[in-house]
């Protein structure tokens, strides 16, 4: 099965695998696993190993991706939190833009690769630079350290736009903005109400660097992702077949 995988999904293939996947452990393989003591050798051909197998949650997820792809159907369900911040990304993008003295607009092109596929938010093609942006939920949601909005599932989706972009770096960025009347129902208002607060400190940022590694390790991912969601196909269709 050739899936191409979302950049906002790259992140669930690329948890580490506890141990090695039954169909890697070749002879050289065992051996190194019974030794206490490795070479830096023996070290690395483990760890790419490792690399090449998939955690027991990205297994679970790529059947979810099989699933939705048997049945036509997107698993993704819709929250007060993510209508938020469909209806706030005009405003977003303008604060981003006042705060930082910026003139960026939204970005509606899809690109893809042989591996994976994205939509990123915003891109400074000058700068060669991307953005992202998040609209937190209330101030209590609001990460106001870069240290708080680090997220391995949206570093991950932000390597996969600076591939797809030919991008150096790419910014997550944290706008705190009004949240809409009829979404917050019985939560306090002054948790939502912030047009008093000054804009530069409604604006948290977080940024990733490119690594080329980390890219090659996607490839590994994606590859064994493939494997294994041709697998569960195959699996579905001889276990649900009329044929007895």
């Amino acid at each position: 099965m050739n899936l191409l995988i979302r950049c906002s999904s790259v992140g669930h293939l690329m948890t580490e695998a506890v141990s090695v996947d039954e169909s890697l452990r070749t002879p050289e393989i065992e051996a190194i696993l019974k030794k206490k003591t490795r070479t830096d050798a023996e070290k690395a051909l483990l760890q790419a190993a490792k690399q090449a197998t998939l955690s027991e949650g990205a297994k679970t997820y790529i059947r979810k991706l099989v699933s939705q792809a048997i049945f036509g159907v997107d698993f993704e369900v819709s929250s007060k939190e993510m209508e938020k911040g469909l209806l706030m990304e005009g405003e977003a993008i303008a604060l981003l833009n006042r705060v930082r003295g910026l003139s960026l607009t939204k970005n509606t092109e899809r690109k893809e690769n042989d591996w994976i596929s994205g939509e990123a938010d915003l891109f400074d093609t000058s700068a060669r630079r991307g953005h992202d942006l998040k609209c937190p939920w209330s101030v209590a949601t609001f990460p106001i350290a870069a240290v708080d909005c680090e997220d391995k599932l949206y570093e991950w989706q932000m390597r996969g736009y600076m591939w797809l972009w030919d991008a150096q770096e790419w910014e997550v960025n944290y706008a705190l903005l009004s949240t809409p009347e009829h979404l917050i129902r019985y939560e306090p208002a002054s948790m939502h109400f912030v047009d008093h607060v000054p804009e530069h400190l409604r604006l948290t940022t977080w940024k990733v660097e490119r690594d080329a590694t980390k890219e090659a390790l996607m490839v590994e991912k994606i590859k064994a992702a493939r494997v294994y969601a041709s697998e569960v196909l195959d699996h579905f269709n001889q276990s649900h077949s009329l044929t007895p």
